[in-house]
């Protein structure tokens, strides 16, 4: 397959590369099966959340599903963040109503010397190829961005062996046996790079690395526990050189102005110091579509105002 296609569409990409754009793109953060009932509908023929994920066809059939809605302007991969980790041999399941969970758990140093970073042709092959499929579907219409978790994201489920309302486990470990947070956040910073390093090889022409529990860790610990390993990420993912360099971008849960600043994250090296100035972020999903409803006259946009 050829990845060099370039997008008709490339108002995403030109606006991450700080070039001038006739209107700005939006970010929505919003999951797909809360509103797009032929969501609902593959995944019920899929059998799984699991199951989608990892089948290439159904992976690129969902996400493709938000594009036939909207005119939007870049499609994600349809993926999960936890892939990463149940390549390892943590055993990823959903229980209906609580998420994910994990069949083994990282609690001791035992544990932790069993983490390793998997191949990303063999355990995460499927990831790759609906990138490939992905890609080739999309045929330039848009960009396609790829993801991953954190490092300390991914932790946080390993360490919990799922979601959590306070993250006991990893904050005591983090303060009781430091060393150990350490070593797998290392070992997470290794797949990290090599996950998306894969992603873009395969065909996705911008990353984005979701730090979705930093906004749970106080000032100092976000420094020592998060933002260095975001910063090795930045620096050590090859990405190209010049307009042909592939965007990387953070995403940040709930900590924006509150465990660290914009300035702080530049001066680590993993934004660039004229980007602390572009960012808006929208509270709610709800802000979110009342955005789109400003700017396009969609039906489905007033259905999901209104919890259809």
């Amino acid at each position: 397959m050829n990845t060099d296609i370039p997008s008709n569409n490339n108002r995403f990409l030109r606006a991450l590369r700080r070039e001038p754009v006739d209107r700005t793109p939006v970010w929505l953060m919003r999951q797909a099966g809360r509103y797009l009932p032929e969501y609902r509908a593959t995944r019920k023929r899929a059998g799984s959340f699991l199951a989608m994920a990892k089948n290439p066809d159904l992976a690129c059939e969902v996400t493709l599903q938000p594009l036939a809605r909207f005119p939007l302007d870049a499609a994600i991969l349809f993926s999960d963040i936890l892939t990463v980790p149940d390549a390892m041999g943590l055993g990823l399941y959903f229980v209906e109503g609580e998420g994910p969970k994990f069949e083994r758990p990282v609690r001791t140093a035992e544990d932790v010397a069993k983490l390793a970073v998997p191949d990303m042709e063999t355990e995460l092959r499927y990831v790759m190829d609906a990138v490939r499929v992905i890609r080739r579907e999309l045929n330039g219409s848009v960009p396609l961005i790829g993801f991953s978790g954190s490092p300390w994201t991914l932790a946080c489920y390993m360490i919990e062996g799922g979601g959590s309302d306070n993250f006991s486990k990893i904050k005591a470990m983090a303060l009781n046996a430091p060393e150990l947070v350490h070593r797998i956040l290392a070992v997470n910073t290794d797949a990290v790079i090599a996950y998306l390093s894969a992603q873009r090889a395969a065909g996705a022409q911008a990353l984005q690395v979701f730090d979705t529990w930093g906004g749970v860790l106080s000032p100092t610990m976000y420094r020592e526990f998060s933002l260095p390993y975001l910063a090795r990420i930045a620096r050590e993912l090859k990405r190209g050189d010049g307009t042909e360099r592939t965007p990387l971008i953070l995403f940040g849960k709930e900590f924006w102005g509150k465990v660290i600043n914009f300035e702080a994250l530049a001066e680590a090296g993993t934004i660039a110091p004229d980007d602390t100035k572009l960012f808006h972020f929208v509270d709610t999903a709800k802000e979110g579509w009342e955005v789109v409803r400003k700017f396009y006259d969609l039906p489905v946009v007033d259905e999901v105002l209104r919890g259809d």
